[in-house]
């Protein structure tokens, strides 16, 4: 299946999420080269919603190019399977090897404006986002693209004024289930 199929029968949690994904399939539609870092007009990304087993704290990285709290994610970098790519960044980031898979599906989608660098443009981010538990207990390596990580309690994060998506990702966990153990 296709990523413009998997986001066609993807259900939106609203009317934002839904126009995000619109612009996404027709972002992908346009340009062949979607997934490479050298699209200027923007790129697709992957995320990690990582949340603990009671599904009360979340992974989050203090990102270093942006300085801001946010999930787990980064570049494709031409791999067409966005959900091997975020559980890739996963591990980068936090040094975490046991990460479980809670949705057999995309999670999230959002599009956000990267802004301009040194030696990179103003582009946008064509996020692609899944969610994932792992043991909050677990040691964490932080790595060069951050500089912390920490496990966040879900209810601190539209208190602590977080990113408007990350606070939408939070609001999901309530309706995450148990552990998915098969066909994911």
């Amino acid at each position: 299946m296709t990523l413009v199929d998997e986001l066609a029968s993807y259900r939106p949690a609203d009317e934002r999420e839904a126009a995000m994904t619109a612009e996404i399939i027709a972002f992908l539609r346009a340009h062949g080269d979607a997934y490479e870092r050298t699209q200027r007009r923007g790129h697709i990304t992957a995320s990690a919603w990582i949340v603990d087993v009671d599904r009360t704290h979340a992974l989050l990285t203090h990102h270093r190019k942006l300085g801001r709290w946010l999930q787990l994610g980064g570049h494709v970098d031409g791999e067409r399977d966005t959900r091997a790519a975020a559980l890739r960044e996963a591990r980068e980031e936090s040094g975490l090897q046991a990460i479980v898979p809670l949705t057999a599906g995309i999670y999230d989608v959002d599009v956000h404006v990267i802004p301009a660098q040194r030696d990179e443009a103003e582009h946008k981010h064509y996020d692609i986002r899944f969610a994932f538990e792992a043991n909050r207990f677990a040691p964490l390596i932080v790595s060069d693209e951050s500089h912390a990580l920490a496990w966040v309690e879900l209810s601190e994060l539209e208190r602590d004024k977080a990113d408007e998506s990350v606070t939408r990702l939070a609001r999901k966990t309530q309706h995450l289930g148990g552990r998915l153990r098969e066909g994911v």
